[in-house]
């Protein structure tokens, strides 16, 4: 979980806070030390966590804060801001050319993941209605051109290559030209990197950039590589004049002070992070958002915006209202763990919702939740079709229940957890129903919904 150490210190510091009914200046510089311990110990630049904790204790200590009825709340409030204004504010949108073809050139260190989010990138795009196309430029890394024709294979993206016996330069011109023929919008150029950075690798990134003109270079960092990371997008933003970054490897067990430190190093903003191994494990970088996830404030816009992904509207609409009318049965109990399965790992859903800090999360097994869903749906797909359509059929047939459990390898206990959850599900169902029939008699809240 991205910021985990962080989140958890802040989080505790600000609990201290809240427990107090009034602050004193004393209070305000005693959490004010845990917060810069904290972020010096999530690897974030010095000089920034300095600025930081001035910003934030100048306007902290000022009347309506000390005065307020809720300081702590107002405390909090401030260092919500000040993380936001740190991580760019708000999202940082790509720069489309006016010409018709956008080009995009990823640069970075080898190793830093950026033939991956080549691909993360154009299919992220593609969602937009996209035509991107992939471009091999790194001639020198063994099997660099092959992996990014996989990549390009695995998402259904065209790959343009010419071997690695042609300059990076040329390949990228003929990749436009190839671009402008075939329809594609969009020229994402994978190039090469090095172990560190260097003369000869420089040069070629900016005869690269000369001759094409891209719109935006983007830089692929690795944030578990802290503050090193930061240095490293000093020296590509020096030679290259950058118009961003991306973020990989966001979802591990990483400190942080790449995204709090970045921004304010370079004044360049972080425009996407890779969140996970999957290609679609990766997502616009919101910096008001991933500042509420390390306050543990939660992330539902982010949230929602998956459900509308990954969920079809009008099943849900359909399975909400037949649950209301007590229609529903075990297919569509199956098609609503489908749906949320879509959504992603449970904690990283879980991660999204307001409240859930790290030490909460870390109590649960996701595991074993997951096992005992893999099990439900077991227990399902052991039942006839008739049988998922109408479960009154099992509740007083033992041998039902038995060729269930056996088929399922699970127990007839487990059968009857499940008949018994499904039963109290369509009691509060049948509760629900009655208010807001109650609700549209009396034309309050329920009257409202349009069931």
């Amino acid at each position: 979980m991205a910021f985990e150490g962080l989140g958890e210190k802040l989080q505790e510091t600000f609990r201290k806070l809240k427990g107090k009914g009034k602050l004193s200046e004393k209070d305000i510089k005693e959490a004010m030390r845990e917060v810069k311990l904290a972020l010096l110990e999530a690897d974030v630049n010095y000089k920034v966590v300095k600025q930081f904790i001035s910003s934030v204790s100048t306007k902290c200590v000022g009347d309506e804060v000390l005065a307020s009825l809720t300081p702590g709340q107002h405390v909090i409030k401030i260092v919500n801001e000040e993380l936001t204004n740190l991580m760019g504010g708000s999202e940082s949108k790509l720069n489309y050319s006016s010409s018709g073809l956008t080009v995009i050139m990823l640069v970075g260190l080898q190793g830093a993941g950026k033939t991956t989010m080549c691909g993360k990138l154009a299919l992220n795009l593609r969602k937009d209605n996209k035509k991107p196309l992939l471009v091999a430029c790194d001639i020198y890394r063994p099997a660099a051109i092959k992996q990014l024709e996989v990549v390009g294979k695995q998402i259904e993206i065209p790959v343009f290559s010419m071997g690695d016996k042609v300059s990076p330069v040329e390949i990228a011109k003929n990749a436009i030209a190839h671009a402008k023929d075939n329809g594609n919008n969009v020229v994402i150029i994978d190039t090469a990197g090095r172990l560190h950075i260097d003369e000869e690798l420089m040069q070629e990134l900016k005869n690269i950039k000369e001759d094409v003109k891209p719109s935006e270079i983007l830089l692929v960092v690795d944030s578990m590589t802290g503050q090193d990371a930061v240095n490293v997008a000093e020296s590509f933003n020096n030679d290259l004049d950058l118009s961003g970054v991306i973020l990989t490897k966001l979802d591990g067990d990483t400190r942080g002070g790449a995204a709090l430190s970045i921004k304010s190093i370079i004044d360049k903003p972080i425009k996407y992070a890779g969140i996970g191994e999957k290609m679609s494990d990766f997502e616009v970088f919101h910096p008001d958002r991933m500042a509420s996830r390390i306050l543990g404030m939660g992330d539902v816009l982010s949230l929602i915006e998956k459900a509308q992904e990954a969920i079809d509207e009008k099943e849900a609409t359909d399975l909400g209202k037949r649950m209301l009318n007590q229609e529903f049965n075990f297919d569509d109990y199956l098609m609503a763990m489908e749906q949320m399965k879509k959504l992603g790992p449970l904690n990283k859903i879980m991660e999204m919702l307001p409240g859930m800090n790290s030490k909460e999360l870390q109590g649960i097994d996701f595991d074993k939740q997951t096992d005992a869903l893999d099990k439900t749906k077991a227990v399902i797909h052991s039942m006839t079709a008739k049988e998922r359509k109408n479960p009154s059929l099992i509740v007083k047939s033992p041998s039902r229940k038995g060729r269930i459990a056996k088929g399922s390898g699970t127990s007839v206990q487990e059968v009857n957890k499940l008949l018994k959850g499904y039963e109290m599900m369509k009691k509060q169902m049948k509760q629900m129903k009655s208010f807001t029939k109650q609700g549209k008699k009396g034309g309050g809240l329920f009257g409202k919904l349009p069931f």
